[in-house]
């Protein structure tokens, strides 16, 4: 049984600190459901399951799931929280398959949130034991000669750690680090991101992409609406690229902002459902669930390089090859990830040696790659590019008579995730 894949939508994608700041990760997956409900028009109450994506967790609402359902669906439907770092609203849409295909769900709302805008801030280590101390203290006198202890250095903020926490090192450096190992020059890279956003503009103007895009009036004033993705850079060029100053290694480095995902805001939603049950409720389905994997690699080692391992086994279990696919979409980290996993696919000696293969896997032309920009352009909400992805894979299969995609997420932890769609 392949699980249908009936609508999806996101809320605009913003970078982080402009329209969304005084919004949180729940308010936006509040919306993206609000809107997934209604643009599928399937009651509400025939929602079995809801599994939904975060990365940067909040401390007072830890599942998240249960608080976009909540809000979305009869109170009665169960909902659960899943973080895979970048791939976590694909680990929701796959953790709803299992669910449909197991014979325990028949439709479920699935997708991720994230709010970069408000993350939660931490307390030092020394002033956390402070607080539990003084708030164990039995007198006044105790409480205050323990906070007596405390000292400047003690009091400055901690924000959420952005590196590996095995190795101490950034994405940003792994890609750096990608770049130089795998030999992806910088012009290669900024010719990438360059593509990424005069597609993602074009796909903007055209509709394609808006159309997938739920508008959203911002309180508390509602006054501003926000109906477009707004890191989009139409006016961008190889010259103003190539400008840029390395982030990650000032002096000999290739990966820049410009080349690189922002930080980002948003929230997608993707509704699942077993074809029987699709058909019992009249609705047709955008495409189908062939097969996917998830594979993982040693951190230290091509941290963002996920992808080239998981592609070929997702391929196999669907009983396809590359050459089936008649587009991909990948998850443009930076375009240094890209640019060293569509290497490594079109190597031999990387398949031979790394996925035990006779020859290369070889991977689809450029221009049926991210064919409406990627993440580099479009914005990267940790917990719901996966939504994204898969939404705007399936319309544009439609739209151009394909059959068979391929979604590739790489993720924190050298982890890599891979999806094969069917159109309906």
């Amino acid at each position: 049984m392949k699980t249908a894949i009936i609508a999806g939508c996101r809320t605009p994608f913003v970078r982080s600190g402009t329209h969304f700041s005084r919004l949180t990760a729940i308010d936006l997956g509040r919306h993206a459901v609000t809107e997934l409900m209604a643009r599928s028009e399937i009651p509400p109450g025939e929602v079995d399951q809801i599994v939904y994506g975060t990365v940067v967790h909040d401390p007072q609402a830890p599942n998240i799931a249960r608080e976009v359902g909540l809000a979305t669906l009869p109170k009665d439907v169960p909902a659960v929280t899943v973080s895979r770092a970048c791939a976590s609203a694909n680990q929701a849409i796959s953790d709803g398959v299992n669910l449909i295909e197991s014979g325990q769900a028949d439709v479920v709302v699935a997708g991720g949130a994230e709010c970069l805008s408000r993350i939660p801030i931490l307390v030092s280590d020394r002033l956390s034991r402070t607080l539990v101390a003084a708030s164990r203290a039995k007198t006044l006198g105790a409480r205050l000669r323990t906070f007596a202890r405390t000292r400047p250095r003690d009091l400055v903020p901690v924000a959420p750690a952005i590196a590996e926490y095995s190795t101490g090192e950034s994405m940003g450096e792994a890609a750096e680090r990608m770049a130089k190992e795998n030999g992806i020059g910088r012009e290669e890279q900024d010719r990438w991101a360059l593509g990424s956003h005069l597609k993602a503009h074009a796909g903007t103007e055209d509709g394609r992409l808006t159309a997938e895009i739920a508008p959203l009036y911002v309180p508390p004033k509602y006054t501003t609406t926000v109906e477009k993705d707004n890191g989009i850079r139409p006016d961008t060029s190889m010259e103003a690229l190539s400008g840029l100053r390395p982030v990650f290694d000032r002096k000999f480095g290739s990966v820049t902002a410009g080349n690189s995902s922002p930080l980002t805001d948003g929230a997608s939603a993707v509704l699942l459902a077993s074809p029987e049950r699709a058909k019992d409720l009249g609705m047709e389905p955008l495409g189908y669930v062939r097969a996917y994997a998830l594979t993982a690699l040693d951190p230290a080692a091509q941290l963002l390089q996920g992808p080239a391992y998981a592609a070929p086994l997702a391929l196999d279990r669907a009983g396809l090859t590359m050459a089936d696919i008649d587009l991909l979409e990948m998850h443009e980290a930076f375009s240094a990830q890209v640019l060293s996993n569509l290497q490594a696919w079109d190597s031999d000696r990387f398949c031979r040696e790394e996925l035990g293969r006779a020859r290369k896997l070889g991977h689809p032309d450029p221009d049926r790659i991210n064919v409406m920009g990627g993440s580099i352009a479009i914005g990267h909400p940790f917990g719901a590019t996966g939504g994204r992805l898969t939404t705007t894979l399936l319309n544009e299969l439609h739209r151009r008579d394909g059959q068979f995609g391929l979604v590739t997420v790489c993720a924190a932890g050298g982890m890599g995730f891979a999806m094969v769609l069917e159109r309906g």
